[in-house]
């Protein structure tokens, strides 16, 4: 699953209007927020953790209007914990996130 910034761009544009300065620095956030998420994914060393990290980055996702990482969330929290298809494919997502930051930039 790609990351597709479309839903991103609008979210971060209704919030910022124009201001490029303020919707880089939203966009930063949520970026290293969700890194924080994924990061807390792969150290899980329980169920729980596991499961608080996939809600919390479901709600980040939600909150952004990400669906596609949503989606990834979504089911990490209704999965197999500790899934390494699934952490590679929020990887892949997360990197994927980058290119676009950096090519927008």
């Amino acid at each position: 699953m790609a990351y597709d910034p479309g839903a991103l761009d609008k979210t971060l544009a209704a919030a910022a209007g124009d201001d490029n300065r303020l919707i880089a620095e939203l966009r930063a956030a949520f970026y290293e927020s969700a890194q924080r998420h994924v990061a807390s994914l792969h150290n899980a060393v329980n169920d729980q953790q596991w499961q608080v990290a996939a809600w919390r980055l479901k709600g980040l996702a939600a909150s952004f209007g990400v669906t596609d990482l949503m989606s990834l969330a979504e089911e990490a929290s209704e999965g197999t914990p500790f899934s390494r298809t699934l952490l590679r494919r929020l990887d892949k997502a997360m990197a994927s996130f980058a290119r676009e930051n950096q090519d927008g930039e």
